[in-house]
């Protein structure tokens, strides 16, 4: 008689390769190279939880969806800057010292954008980033694009201010700041690429260049005060 053995279960996964990183932290580094490999209606949660290592029902004890997913790391690329912009704002209550303000929110935005995991920002404008879920996202890059407008109708010469309502600039100046995103397509940004970035949103402004000279040391010392 022919014993039947009894069927083993299923293995379990490979462990993650940083243990000293947490389990939502991996999730959310898992979905970043797949949404941005494979989209995000291709990938799904089971994807997500092969590549951390885990069951698919550990991933739902901390994200319901994969567009809860999706939307907190749309976040880890704005909220940073938003915060860096309240921050700003508070040390630099002047007009008067507006350019600096705005050289250094730029050049922090594209320090972020920078190292998002897997270059998220590509995602921006993807038709399912459009869906009502997302509105909270959408409500914080508006936020931070109307900071940038606040900053540069404050910086910009006469000239410009009256042919750019602040709302216009700001379109234009996030628009600038966010060209970092299609440099990470081809390599990784440095330096002279956020310096570069943030010291073109003066001269969108209007500024010469002894004002943005001026201004990116200023700039540079509010980035230092706030380290």
């Amino acid at each position: 008689m022919t014993t039947t053995r009894p069927r083993q279960g299923r293995p379990r996964h490979t462990p993650p390769s940083d243990p000293g990183t947490s389990a939502r932290e991996q999730i959310l580094d898992a979905a970043g190279a797949l949404f941005v490999d494979h989209g995000i209606t291709s990938t799904s949660t089971r994807m997500i939880a092969e590549r951390v290592g885990i069951r698919q029902a550990s991933l739902y004890y901390h994200f319901a969806t994969k567009e809860e997913i999706l939307a907190e790391l749309l976040a880890t690329s704005v909220r940073p800057s938003l915060q860096m912009v309240d921050r700003i704002r508070a040390l630099v209550p002047e007009q008067a010292d507006a350019a600096a303000a705005l050289y250094a929110v730029a050049a922090m935005d594209v320090r972020t954008l920078s190292r998002t995991p897997y270059n998220i920002g590509t995602l921006y404008l993807l038709p399912e980033v459009r869906a009502e879920r997302f509105d909270a996202f959408r409500a914080e890059r508006g936020r931070l694009q109307s900071s940038y407008g606040t900053l540069g109708a404050l910086a910009a010469t006469e000239d410009v201010a009256r042919a750019l309502p602040a709302e216009r600039l700001g379109e234009l100046l996030i628009q600038l700041v966010e060209v970092v995103i299609q440099i990470r397509r081809s390599r990784e940004p440095d330096a002279a690429d956020t310096e570069a970035i943030a010291s073109s949103c003066l001269r969108l402004c209007g500024l010469g260049e002894p004002a943005v000279a001026a201004a990116r040391e200023e700039g540079r010392r509010l980035l230092s005060s706030l380290d």
